[in-house]
């Protein structure tokens, strides 16, 4: 597990595996009211999580160190992967896009035999199953308070069927969920998310992105405004090949790797 600052208010968690990133959120010192540190500064949110038992099991810790007090939990989207916060803050409410809660409740269990079946493929074992709690179903385009401060909230399906992306406006930090990585082609399945989806949260991005400094994917590395912009014309211009040549679509230059392909 890598921790890294982004910002006074902002850190970015990758784990081990699949470059996953966790990012956690602060209200900061020029947050006004609300709990937690003087007039809610150290109020924070854990966007998405790590994946692998001993990361999650230092997260308290690693939280706790650098003074952020957590107060709630953030998933981009409802895939397993980005779901693990409560295993490392079991009380911690878990706040998403309604869109997920409605896909969350409509599969019940499914995100855990995932997790399951991953971890039984890895040999890894847990302390606890993963319990989601009640979800705190959140109104997408909107916003998230954090101490005296708003998350910006934005519809990102495509990908999957459901998700947002979050804006941090004081930071400058737009963590995107699955999209716009460097190491990932845009990808969607059977049920899960559509084409024209995925080129409709692109286009929407471009709005946030205009008022972001870093952007952070799902998996892989965070990067500045500009190379996000890059990133996201170079998946449009792949969305566009695909939906008019199929599998003899160009991959995005940066990513044709043969296992991308």
């Amino acid at each position: 597990m890598r921790v890294v600052s982004l910002h006074p208010d902002v850190l970015l968690i990758t784990s081990g595996i699949w470059q996953t990133n966790c990012t956690v959120v602060r209200a900061g010192s020029g947050a006004g009211g609300g709990e937690g540190g003087a007039d809610g500064a150290g109020e924070a949110f854990a966007i998405d999580s790590p994946i692998l038992p001993d990361e999650l099991e230092a997260l308290p810790a690693v939280l706790e160190q650098a003074g952020f007090s957590l107060s709630g939990l953030l998933a981009t989207h409802g895939d397993w992967d980005h779901l693990l916060g409560r295993l490392a803050f079991p009380g911690a409410s878990l706040g998403c896009a309604e869109s997920t809660a409605g896909r969350l409740r409509a599969a019940p269990g499914e995100a855990q035999r995932e997790l399951r079946a991953f971890d039984e493929s890895h040999y890894l074992q847990r302390e606890r199953p993963l319990g989601l709690g009640t979800l705190q179903a959140l109104p997408v385009p909107g916003h998230c308070g954090i101490g005296g401060r708003e998350l910006e909230l934005h519809p990102a399906g495509g990908h999957t069927v459901d998700g947002m992306a979050i804006l941090t406006p004081w930071a400058g930090v737009l963590v995107a969920g699955d999209y716009l990585s460097t190491i990932e082609i845009p990808f969607f399945g059977e049920g899960a998310g559509t084409l024209d989806g995925y080129v409709a949260t692109l286009e929407r991005l471009r709005e946030p992105l205009g008022r972001a400094e870093l952007v952070v994917p799902g998996h892989g590395p965070a990067i500045d405004a500009a190379r996000a912009r890059g990133v996201l014309e170079e998946d449009l211009a792949y969305l566009h090949d695909l939906r008019a040549r199929g599998a003899e679509a160009e991959l995005p230059p940066s990513r044709r790797t043969p296992f991308q392909r």
